[in-house]
Formats: C-alpha cells, sequence, structure tokens
C-alpha cells in the first residue's frame, strides 16, 4: 500500500514509518522542510515538502505521492509548554488541525486516496463521570479557558475526518522517543529537579500510550475498514498520585512534594491545575476488539523502565 504520512518526523511519526517500510508499505513522509528527507531515507521512505496550510502546494504533494492512504499526525507542540500561555504556544497546531485538516483530507480525495487515518487525544474527556472513558463518553463541556481553543480544534479535526469516512485515533499521554516524557524531555527534567508536584494530592487519571505502540495501532488500521473513533492507550490507568512517585523513583529522582490546589492555580493557572487534577483515563477495550490490536507495553510501568534503562545503557 502506498502510504503518506504527514507528520512523519514527530513522536508517532518517527516510529510508524520504519515500522511501514518493515512490512512492505511504500511510505512518503510530507514535512514543511527538506532538511527531513535524509531522516525519512534512512527509514526507507521518500519525502515530499509542503506546508499544510497552502493548499495548492499540500495538493501538489499530496498528488505527487498518490498515496492510497493518508496519515495525519501533524502538529507544532513546542518542547518547552507553559499552561498560562497555551493558546498561543497551540496557535500553529490548532490551525493544522482545523485548515490543515481541512486542506489534507481534500487533497487527499483528489488524489484518490481511500483511507484517511488521524492522530487525536484521549485525555479530553468530561472528567464529571464514573469510572474510565469509551468512546462513546462526551469530550470536556466545559474545560479551563486555556484548553477551550484547543479542545475546539480536536473536535473539528475529528468531526472532518469522520465526515470523510476516515478513523480518529484518539492517543494517551506519549512517551518514548522525542517526548515531554524521553529522558530528556520537560516533564522528566521536570520530575528529576522536583518541579512536579502533587497538586490536591494527584487524582487526575493518566492513559499512557508508548510511541511504538501508537504506531503499531495506526499500521494495523491500514488495512482493516474500520471508521469513527479509536482509544489507543495502554492498559493500566493510573492517578497521578500512583505514577509520579513512580517515575520519580525509577529516575533516582527526589519523591514529589505535595501542593494545594489553590496555590497551583495560582503558579500554572485553570488549565494546568486541571491537568493534575481532573483528567479521566481511558478505555481501550474497543480498539482491541476492532483492530486486533495489543500495546506491547501494556502498562507505563514496565514502558517506562524499559525506556530509561535503555537510555542509561545508552549512556554507560
Amino acid at each position: 500500500m502506498r502510504v503518506l504520512v504527514a507528520g512523519a518526523t514527530g513522536v508517532i511519526g518517527r516510529a510508524l514509518v520504519p515500522l511501514l517500510t518493515s512490512v512492505g508499505h511504500e511510505v512518503t513522509g510530507l514535512s514543511r522542510s527538506a532538511d527531513r528527507a535524509a531522516a525519512l531515507a534512512r527509514a526507507g521512505a521518500t519525502s515530499v515538502v509542503a506546508d499544510a496550510l497552502d493548499p495548492g502546494a499540500l495538493d501538489r504533494a499530496v498528488r505527487e505521492a498518490a498515496p492510497d492512504a493518508v496519515v495525519h499526525l501533524l502538529t507544532a507542540i513546542p518542547a518547552e509548554l507553559n499552561p498560562r500561555t497555551m493558546p498561543r504556544q497551540f496557535a500553529l497546531t490548532d490551525r493544522l488541525r482545523t485548515e490543515g485538516t481541512r486542506n489534507l483530507i481534500a487533497a487527499a480525495r483528489a488524489a484518490g486516496a481511500s483511507r484517511i487515518i488521524a492522530q487525536s487525544v484521549a485525555f479530553a474527556y468530561d472528567p464529571d463521570g464514573e469510572g474510565l472513558a469509551n468512546e462513546d463518553t462526551p469530550l470536556w463541556h466545559n474545560p479551563p479557558k486555556q484548553f477551550r481553543h484547543a479542545l475546539a480544534a480536536v473536535r473539528e479535526l475529528e468531526a472532518r475526518t469522520g465526515d470523510a469516512g476516515g478513523l480518529v485515533l484518539r492517543f494517551g499521554h506519549l512517551y518514548g522517543p522525542g517526548s515531554a516524557f524521553d529522558t530528556d524531555g520537560q516533564f522528566v527534567r521536570q520530575i528529576e529537579a522536583g518541579r512536579m508536584p502533587l497538586v490536591g494530592g494527584g487524582p487526575a487519571t493518566f492513559s499512557f500510550t508508548h510511541a511504538q505502540d501508537a504506531a503499531s495501532a495506526v499500521a494495523a488500521a491500514l488495512d482493516k475498514d474500520v471508521t469513527g473513533v479509536l482509544n489507543i492507550v495502554d492498559g493500566d490507568p493510573a492517578r497521578v498520585s500512583v505514577w509520579l512517585p513512580e517515575l520519580a523513583r525509577l529516575l533516582g529522582a527526589p519523591a514529589p512534594k505535595r501542593l494545594p490546589t489553590f496555590l497551583a492555580r495560582l503558579a500554572v493557572g485553570g488549565w494546568g491545575t486541571a491537568y493534575l487534577t481532573r483528567l479521566r483515563g481511558a478505555d481501550n477495550a474497543r480498539a482491541r476488539l476492532s483492530l486486533d490490536w495489543r500495546p506491547r507495553h501494556t502498562s507505563w510501568r514496565t514502558g517506562f523502565e524499559v525506556e530509561l534503562n535503555g537510555a542509561r545503557a545508552a549512556a554507560k
């Protein structure tokens, strides 16, 4: 199958491209600059260059690739995030999820692609319900103001993909190479420095997804006639009060300090506080059944340990 991966050098893309080429797909990576062509070539892929916000250039690039399937992984999330300034920091990603999705779907249709798969998030569910969220659970109806524009962009991406007969994969909190949980990522550095506290006792529930498991889910979805929305997460959702101290232990970092919710709100605003106190975990049963998909890392516990031990061994 000819597959165009838009966002081929991102956290998921860098795991997906070599996986697809290794099983015989002809892969073309779409990027905004030609300097990433060498990395794609090393992974066995060709490349095309276009800005997804330029409809004409994107149309020409997609026609050149002539894909059977298009995978939409386009984001522009900064390596250093400040929850207080999230609307500004996410402005380009929001445009890629709205304008970029519209342009990419139009170009895919014009080029004759029959399959569209798009990346979304599994941590935007309404936090007021009970238990884990499945794909029928509504998204957050009244999120903190710093998250509202980003969530509106996610809703539009999902709606446009659904209207095009595509599949939306909602990934959990990504970890692995290039992520915020990488050995040099923002969250890991904060934990090592003792600067990520347990806010309000750490009641938010995180569902994690290793980048390689995200990639394997995309690969599994390419040749299946599945549409709609699926949660792509591991099978071990955990509260911050559980995973944060464990990750600190694995890193040899200080035990996280405790911070009252009202003080956190003063420091990081409504969204930063909600992120650590209100998020709801997601259920992966539907993806396991409909894609016949199983995450290699069924728990973040073993996944983080593998990543950290690998990094330590490489550093010796």
